[in-house]
């Protein structure tokens, strides 16, 4: 019933958005002598922001067409690479491009959103590395027949992707998939895996949820884990492919992310209104973007979803020496050739000061020397992978690192 709830308030606000959007577009039309009158610029400015916030949004696309290595510019192409039920890994390829680049696999998280979210990640790469990317399904998209997908799945098709890209490649993870990204590396380590990762970067994720916990945390602790099961997994309608899987929706997860900051995203929706009252649509549009990509959700498999509550956030499983693959224990000093880095934003509100150092901890046999850790001063969750800070203050950290041993 509840997602059959969100697909008819859906329905109803995408008529609602296109019919603001044709209002908006009329009374902005140089053609109209009413634009030039009274209050027509501020009812104009309200339909447009009304309906950029009421449009559905499907899976966005990476856009990335162009960039320049040397000086040169170069086109940039996206190719798949290896095709799973649940995920793709996407390469960006560069045609005349400079030969023997580092390989980079940037593992995207698996919380609601796409790929894409990294999109600013990947540019930044781009000109100095081979970029590869996980390229998650939305679940609601994936038959029944095609089966489940656990945390269990997530390690494995790590560890297969790597071994897609081959020997001697890096590993970034940002946020929630720091977890998966860090056991395939033990695991890897372990096994002497020849595509085991040079390097691996831990970038604002939940090694250990116990440090400085967050309001995400909190959220995950206090309530028992069938509430979980009871309230927030639906089962997917009859019009999408996926019709009667199990999933936590990604209309959910956006919805907890906005009420975290409601503040803040609504003094960002009223300037972006003020910007669209005065003309400056390029600001306006700055903000648009931003909102544009945020509110595209995915669904999550409830296999998951409720695997990693559990083992990430209520047991604390990995730092607790406890976290099992398949009946494996991983074993985090086994990474010993693997370099580790690991970034946090002192302003991140979803993953704390604290939790992604301790894997420098926990990977007790590997030498300091091949550890680092680095403390983004002034910077959020979201800017320790995209924005300013991170083109100019992060990147180069994460380059040198790989450069370092590459």
């Amino acid at each position: 019933m509840l997602y059959d709830a969100y697909e008819v308030q859906r329905s109803w606000l995408a008529g609602a958005s296109q019919l603001a959007g044709l209002g908006a577009s009329w009374l902005n039309s140089p053609s109209n002598p009413l634009r030039y009158q009274g209050m027509s610029p501020i009812v104009a400015a309200s339909l447009d922001v009304f309906a950029h916030a009421a449009a559905p949004r499907g899976k966005p696309n990476f856009d990335l067409f162009e960039t320049t290595v040397g000086g040169k510019l170069l086109p940039v192409h996206e190719e798949v690479v290896l095709r799973k039920p649940f995920g793709q890994l996407k390469r960006f390829t560069k045609p005349g491009g400079p030969a023997g680049q580092p390989k980079l696999l940037i593992v995207a998280p698996m919380s609601g959103h796409f790929a894409t979210l990294l999109r600013g990640t990947v540019e930044r790469m781009l000109p100095d590395h081979e970029v590869y990317i996980t390229d998650w399904r939305d679940a609601r998209q994936v038959p029944l027949s095609e089966g489940t997908f656990d945390l269990d799945d997530y390690v494995d098709y790590l560890i297969e992707f790597l071994a897609a890209i081959g020997p001697g490649a890096h590993m970034l993870a940002v946020c929630q998939p720091s977890v998966p990204a860090y056991a395939a590396a033990a695991l890897m380590n372990a096994d002497q895996h020849p595509a085991t990762p040079r390097t691996l970067t831990l970038m604002g994720g939940p090694i250990d949820t116990r440090e400085a916990p967050t309001a995400v945390n909190t959220l995950a602790t206090k309530r028992p884990h069938a509430w979980f099961q009871q309230n927030v997994i639906a089962t997917v309608p009859g019009i999408y492919p996926g019709a009667g899987r199990k999933v936590y929706p990604g209309f959910l997860q956006l919805a907890g992310f906005m009420t975290m900051n409601l503040g803040s995203h609504l003094v960002s929706h009223w300037e972006m209104f003020k910007h669209l009252v005065t003309g400056d649509e390029e600001s306006a549009d700055a903000t648009g973007d931003f909102y544009a990509e945020y509110r595209s959700v995915c669904d999550m498999t409830a296999e998951f979803y409720l695997q990693t509550i559990d083992v990430v956030f209520q047991q604390h499983a990995l730092p607790r020496g406890e976290y099992e693959h398949r009946g494996r224990l991983v074993d985090p000093s086994a990474i010993t050739r693997t370099a580790l880095l690991a970034i946090e934003g002192e302003r991140d509100d979803i993953s704390g000061v604290g939790q992604t150092k301790a894997a420098l901890t926990l990977a007790s046999k590997l030498p300091a020397a091949e550890k680092k850790y680095l403390l983004a001063k002034d910077v959020g969750h979201y800017g320790i992978f995209n924005g300013r800070k991170w083109r100019e203050r992060i990147a180069p950290v994460v380059e040198n690192w790989i450069d370092a041993h590459n």
